[in-house]
């Protein structure tokens, strides 16, 4: 077994424990608190990111876990894991099926595997699966074409997000950006927009379509990296295509 396979498997075993915590917690566990920032949080995220964080450290103890809800401003190490105990808290907190637990492995800052797992919906994907992004019926060939995910805010968002809607096919707003890179791996999205990511929102998605061969890119047009104030993914010529609608308008909008 190599070292990344090791890892995965290590992965796989902590966000299990996780899910179990999940599974056998009480109602309060989803009333929701409120961040400085704003942001909800409940006592499921923080369990959830415990429990995970106790596995990984147990069985890795040389590689630091940067979970969401203990990051503070921490500088993010060049090789780590990244946890988002609960990616989509607003809808975890409303009863919406369409949230997930995330967890990746940062090697060099770059997300090197991936686990991506939604409880309500009984669905898990990983990395380690070969296997190129699956043809979406029809294949979107342009904007006009696709059914794009949106997730994020920030300045000009709103104005930005009314030209896509009225450029794509179809504009989908799930609420959580681990989902949205899993909808354009598994074909039922095109590409996605994620606005003002989190490195522990998006590394295990973008391992996930990177390793399907498409395209996840950052401002400017280059591969995205944990600094970027925004990421498009998708396959190559729509991921190009989409992010120069934003960044057009945006330069336009000041």
């Amino acid at each position: 077994m190599s070292r990344f396979e090791a890892l995965l498997d290590l992965a796989e075993q902590a966000v299990d424990t996780g899910i179990d915590r999940l599974a056998h917690a009480g109602e309060d566990w989803s009333a929701r608190q409120f961040k400085p920032s704003g942001e909800e949080v409940t006592a499921a995220d923080l369990e959830v990111e415990k429990v995970v964080s106790a596995v990984l450290r147990r069985h890795a103890p040389g590689i630091p876990v940067i979970g969401e809800e203990t990051a503070g401003d921490s500088v993010l190490p060049s090789r780590c894991w990244l946890l988002d105990p609960i990616d989509g808290t607003m809808n975890f907190t409303r009863g919406s099926p369409f949230h997930a637990v995330s967890l990746a492995y940062v090697e060099d800052r770059l997300p090197r595997l991936g686990v991506v797992h939604a409880p309500a919906l009984g669905r898990r994907w990983r990395t380690g699966r070969k296997g190129g992004l699956p043809p979406s019926s029809p294949v979107a060939r342009s904007v006009g074409e696709a059914v794009i995910g949106f997730t994020g805010t920030g300045p000009g968002g709103t104005r930005r997000l009314s030209l896509l809607q009225s450029s794509a096919y179809r504009v989908r707003m799930q609420g959580a950006m681990s989902l949205d890179l899993v909808g354009v791996a598994e074909g039922w999205l095109d590409a996605c927009v994620c606005l003002r990511p989190k490195p522990w929102d998006v590394a295990a998605g973008t391992a996930l379509v990177r390793e399907r061969g498409g395209t996840v890119l950052g401002a400017g047009g280059q591969e995205f990296a944990f600094d970027s104030p925004i990421l498009v993914a998708g396959r190559t010529a729509l991921a190009h295509e989409v992010l120069g609608l934003w960044e057009s308008r945006h330069a336009e909008s000041g």
